[in-house]
């Protein structure tokens, strides 16, 4: 029996209601049931210690990644090393942390035959929509959270050193530390509009290999766009081109116009795909009055 099905409770003592927490109950239930993965906790516990491993691994080296920025600097300051692993992981690992859960959060009721049964149950489809919708973002905004802190930590851990920013200048400990966090949460806007795709995708295609691979896919697609010479709009519409804006942060002067055009651009994506996935799971024919 799957898991969706052993523990969708019945609300039927509490009638809907204007009032009534529904979607609150829903989303409870899919944190509960996404804490439950192998997948899910494999992922928490990357987020917890893969910054520290890449600590230990580039003291055992002398060779620094000079093909990334603050790849130079990774043996002289601790602040170099979680821009390092953002600048590598933001545009390949961050959309793969997004379409893991988003991907399947749906489809999963698909494989395993279950939409009758959470269906049937005193939530309304719109509450089990915007329950599990949320319970995907929750999850990714806390891996977010979790990668900004032992990021930071194995960055201090490995020495505190001021480090020389993008625009050459020398930022020293305490403003590198909140340039540090700044950069990886600038990093949230991005990472939601993919997990709104990931969530279009699982509800379009109710498979979850589809659901979790095709974001994954798109993101390397736009990784080779983002070389093709394109006009300024053109590079602003691309969900890819937000995880970049962070540059700017390091830069002397800083600038942030990067930043507040990705945020717009983001939003478009969140609410596109959102709304789409919406429409589309509204009018879905699963036999049950919705």
């Amino acid at each position: 029996m799957s898991l969706a099905v052993q523990e969708w409770p019945s609300f039927t003592e509490h009638p809907s209601s204007p009032g009534r927490p529904g979607v609150l109950v829903v989303w409870r239930l899919e944190l509960t049931k996404l804490a439950g993965l192998l997948r899910v906790r494999a992922v928490a516990l990357a987020c917890l210690v893969v910054p520290f491993f890449v600590v230990g691994g580039l003291n055992l080296q002398s060779a620094t990644p000079g093909d990334t920025p603050f790849g130079q600097w990774v043996h002289t300051s601790g602040f170099a090393i979680p821009m390092v692993i953002l600048g590598f992981g933001a545009q390949w690992v961050l959309p793969v942390l997004a379409a893991v859960v988003a991907g399947d959060i749906f489809s999963c009721e698909d494989h395993f035959g279950t939409w009758k049964t959470v269906l049937t149950r005193s939530c309304t489809r719109g509450q089990v929509f915007v329950g599990k919708f949320l319970a995907a973002v929750t999850f990714v905004v806390a891996a977010m959270v979790a990668l900004t802190v032992t990021g930071l930590l194995a960055g201090l851990a490995a020495g505190t050193q001021p480090v020389v920013g993008l625009g050459g200048q020398l930022v020293p400990a305490g403003h590198a530390s909140q340039l540090v966090i700044v950069s990886w949460l600038s990093e949230v806007p991005p990472v939601l509009g993919f997990t709104a795709l990931a969530i279009l995708c699982s509800v379009l295609s109710r498979n979850s290999v589809v659901g979790i691979g095709i974001p994954v896919v798109l993101a390397g697609v736009l990784q080779v766009v983002t070389l093709v010479s394109l006009p300024v709009w053109g590079q602003m519409a691309l969900l890819s081109t937000p995880f970049l804006a962070w540059h700017g942060f390091w830069a002397d002067p800083a600038f942030y116009g990067p930043f507040r055009d990705g945020l717009l651009t983001c939003a478009v994506w969140f609410a596109v795909c959102g709304g789409l996935a919406w429409l589309v799971f509204r009018s879905r024919t699963i036999g049950v009055a919705a």
